[in-house]
């Protein structure tokens, strides 16, 4: 628990505020999941300090869950043994997220892609890890999950957009109604909030405005595993340069951007019509901008 606890302290002593007598915004930061965290938070001085109090316990918590950094998280304690039980309701909740992706991806959107990532950043068997890789093999209910054989999960490409829709949520639950939430991805309680929209290759491509929904943008070349990028499937290959997804919700925005990374148009086109989603833009290979 030594790096939560970590993580924990420096959220704490990032906040930055203004004093009691200022303006009725402030802004803070920290850090979870990988992902710096801001907020920024309009409203009553007593509902944004109560705010900010309870945040870095709320995120300390997601860690506790779901980080794979964490040798005593929730999910390493799952990839360690194969199996977990009783399941925490976040842990549940998530994973009904994990079957709404990937059943809207055809399955692109596959947790069960960590050996694969695994073996690619380290020199390892590849093939065998493809072999693990495939969502159907996990079986869970709300009590309890069991993964197949050789497989290990990573909750990268949602765990982030999941945590920004529990904060959002509970500044809500305290009254504001007016607050930008990043952990990675966007979530907007009012607005409207202008967001750049950037691609790794090709720069600022434009603004995106949210107004109490989310955004969540994924670019297979931001990182690289040697000369992959960290987007990846066995049996999907990068297509875009940068896909931006606009939804009801951070968690439906983040596991669709990066999985649609790897998709063709038309199946990218099914997806926009589904039900809390508002926008796709997609930065193709040439760097050319197109919105659905």
């Amino acid at each position: 628990m030594t790096l939560n606890r970590r993580r924990f302290l420096t959220i704490c002593a990032a906040f930055i505020g203004a004093p009691a007598y200022a303006a009725q915004t402030q802004t803070w930061q920290g850090y979870a999941l990988g992902a710096d965290v801001s907020l920024t938070l309009k409203g009553p001085r007593e509902l944004t300090d109560e705010a900010v109090t309870q945040i870095p316990a709320m995120l300390a918590k997601v860690e506790d869950l779901f980080s794979l950094f964490d040798d005593h998280s929730q999910l390493s304690v799952l990839n360690r043994t194969g199996a977990l039980g009783p399941l925490d309701p976040r842990f549940a909740d998530l994973l009904h997220a994990v079957d709404l992706g990937h059943d809207a991806t055809d399955g692109l959107f596959d947790p069960t892609i960590q050996p694969l990532w695994q073996a690619v950043a380290h020199g390892g068997d590849t093939a065998a890890a493809q072999d693990a890789v495939g969502w159907h093999k996990v079986s869970w209910d709300r009590r309890q999950i069991r993964l197949g054989a050789g497989q290990t999960l990573t909750f990268n490409g949602i765990a982030q957009g999941f945590a920004t829709d529990l904060v959002t949520a509970r500044l809500r639950d305290i009254g504001l109604t007016d607050a930008l939430v990043n952990i990675g991805e966007y979530s907007a309680l009012g607005g409207p909030w202008r967001l750049g929209l950037s691609d790794p290759t090709f720069g600022l491509m434009g603004t995106r405005t949210i107004d109490g929904n989310a955004v969540a943008t994924s670019s297979p070349s931001a990182m690289m595993l040697g000369q992959q990028a960290h987007i990846l499937h066995p049996t999907g290959t990068v297509q875009w340069s940068t896909v931006s997804v606009e939804a009801d919700t951070a968690t439906l925005a983040d596991c669709l951007s990066t999985a649609l990374c790897l998709a063709p148009r038309s199946l990218i086109e099914h997806v926009r019509a589904m039900d809390g989603v508002h926008r796709i833009t997609l930065v193709d290979l040439d760097g050319n901008l197109n919105s659905l």
